[in-house]
């Protein structure tokens, strides 16, 4: 396996983890997403939700877009929990 593919098995991993934790903690139904704690704290868009922005990025830079709608709608749903309108 090369090291992207690595890489990328590992961050699908620490997502799915991420996602479970915000579902059993029920944060999902508070409107919280599986987020950086620190990104409530920002007032700005472009600096919300770093670590959902960083995969999305990464996979369309890699892959191109039409690929990356899994990253796409995560990073979204982390800036709605966050109170931004997307």
């Amino acid at each position: 396996m090369d090291v992207f593919m690595t890489t990328l098995k590992f961050v699908t991993e620490f997502f799915i983890i991420l996602t479970t934790k915000a579902e059993n903690n029920k944060q999902v139904e508070n409107g919280k997403a599986a987020c950086s704690a620190d990104a409530e704290l920002n007032k700005k868009i472009c600096s919300a939700c770093p670590d959902s922005k960083r995969l999305r990025e990464e996979c369309i830079v890699e892959h191109g877009e039409a690929a990356c709608t899994k990253w796409i709608e995560a990073h979204k749903r982390c800036l709605r929990a966050v109170g931004f309108n997307v």
